[in-house]
């Protein structure tokens, strides 16, 4: 079963067109610009679960001073 899927329409200038048409035979551009799109789309995605992750690391509470050498050099002479 085939499903219908929405139309996409951009207006590019001829010169752009006319590059395309010269290289129909050889690129899917339907295919290519579908995966243009999925890549934007999961990078940007990717982008905003790293920023939610920076937010969520400055609204940690700070360290007392000190605190990575005492866990290094606990971590050293437990070896």
């Amino acid at each position: 079963m085939r499903y219908m899927c929405p139309t996409l329409s951009v207006r590019l200038p001829d010169q752009l067109k006319e590059g395309m048409d010269r290289l129909k035979d050889r690129v899917d551009w339907s295919d290519e610009i579908r995966r243009f799109i999925e890549k934007k789309i999961e990078d940007e995605r990717k982008r905003a679960v790293l920023r939610d992750l920076e937010t969520q690391i400055t609204q940690l509470p700070k360290s007392p001073r000190g605190t990575s050498s005492r866990l290094v050099r606990g971590d050293r002479d437990s070896h």
